[in-house]
């Protein structure tokens, strides 16, 4: 059939197909078939990580364990950690985390532990302890206090839950927050914390607490005694035992027992804090001004240990260096590194009335006088029920007119004694 107007033709003759090109093809064809079925599976694939094996949690325990065990706890709440993410549904990693980082002063990661072991089982005892526990070293007293009276309804013949619950109480006694019951409450309590386990740490530990706040320091220094001797390790139990021993007059032994405190938490200046204050107490005020300021390089922006430090300076008779310390914890400043200082306000605790005291006395002393009767007013208006403070704002007022009648002669300060460094620190 023809077809018109087609530019067809069925007698076109047909192309010859070279015989060269067509080998090629099948050569190249019957190559990537081989590379694709043979060469290919046998390789590598590209950019696939080696996988890594996966570590069994119960390494991470026996690590955390034997760290525990040495008193080396923050490599040991690192190493519990690991066990928590490897297994997260073991709540005995949760509990002894948290002990762990109330121990070291970690209280807000405690009390998420001891709350995250609560959700892994609610009838946990030992968990709602330490989560009271944490809470009232933070000053949570009412929430810590129902989670040690759950601790207790959960297991009566907990000695932990009655240690803390005694613990929890005489911290609301030192807070003054204490109903007329609290305290005979807590001696109750650690009482009984005893009776059901005598070898119990945190029966000791709260019964000595409560002894402390009750003015019984020989014996609060027994139980704390007792105390180290099952644990040697904890910061907080040397600083408990050396606070008690400043009361019992073994100031010596108090320093001991600071330093040691500082060995094992170097981050907290609260050690060196009392060392300061003992040192003061014997008049050696460059031992304390050197304490002292080991403190506030630890903490530079707590308005407390410059008034601690302008303290010292005042006691031996450098006034101008005093107030460089007074100042700023009064009205506040900015720490050498930069950080902000909150001032302390004037209201009527003890150490407080005694820092506005001291802060006027220095002024009029190097006769800033403008200043130091406005520190007497303030004395005098918001303190004025509070003997102390009447009597040394008056102090105040009298030196002023005493230097409008004879100027001081200005002398100028001693030069600072440069003191040896810090006592060695114990062996652990």
């Amino acid at each position: 059939m023809y077809l018109k107007g087609s530019k067809l033709s069925l007698s076109k003759k047909r192309r010859q197909v070279n015989p060269w090109l067509l080998t090629f093809l099948l050569i190249s064809i019957g190559a990537l078939v081989y590379l694709n079925l043979v060469v290919v599976p046998m390789m590598d694939p590209p950019f696939v990580p080696t996988p890594t094996p996966t570590r069994d949690p119960q390494s991470f325990i026996e690590e955390a364990d034997a760290l525990a065990a040495e008193g080396k706890y923050l490599q040991a709440i690192e190493a519990y950690q690991g066990a928590i993410n490897a297994d997260p549904q073991n709540i005995s990693n949760y509990l002894k985390i948290s002990r762990l980082q109330i121990f070291t002063n970690q209280l807000v990661q405690a009390q998420v532990n001891a709350q995250n072991a609560i959700l892994l089982d609610n009838n946990s005892s030992e968990a709602f302890a330490l989560s009271g526990w944490a809470k009232g070293f933070q000053k949570e007293y009412l929430d810590g206090e129902a989670d040690a009276r759950r601790a207790i309804e959960l297991d009566q013949n907990s000695g932990l839950g009655h240690a803390i619950l005694a613990y929890i109480l005489a911290l609301r006694v030192e807070a003054g927050l204490q109903e007329l019951d609290t305290l005979d409450l807590a001696i109750e309590e650690s009482r009984t914390a005893l009776a059901l386990e005598p070898n119990l740490l945190e029966g000791h530990w709260a019964r000595g607490y409560v002894l402390e706040i009750t003015s019984n320091y020989e014996e609060a220094v027994s139980e704390l005694d007792q105390a180290i001797a099952i644990n040697p390790h904890i910061a907080r139990l040397h600083m408990a035992l050396g606070r008690n021993l400043i009361n019992t007059g073994e100031l010596d032994r108090s320093v001991f027992e600071f330093t040691k405190a500082y060995s094992l938490n170097p981050t907290d200046p609260t050690p060196n804090l009392f060392i300061s204050r003992v040192y003061s107490m014997l008049g050696e005020w460059d031992k304390g001004i050197q304490y002292g300021s080991l403190a506030l390089r630890d903490d530079p922006q707590d308005p407390n240990l410059y008034a601690n430090l302008g303290t010292l300076y005042y006691r031996k008779g450098q006034y101008n260096q005093a107030l460089t310390f007074l100042e700023v914890a009064v009205r506040g400043g900015t720490s050498e590194d930069g950080q902000v200082v909150e001032g302390i306000p004037l209201s009527y605790a003890v150490g407080v009335i005694e820092l506005y005291s001291r802060y006027g006395l220095a002024l009029a002393r190097i006769n800033r006088c403008s200043d130091a009767v406005n520190v007497a007013n303030a004395l005098l208006q918001n303190v004025a029920d509070n003997p102390d403070g009447v009597y040394n704002a008056g102090e105040i007022i009298k030196i002023c007119e005493q230097n409008l009648l004879t100027p001081p002669t200005a002398t100028p300060e001693p030069t600072p004694t440069v003191v040896t460094g810090p006592t060695a620190t114990p062996e652990p």
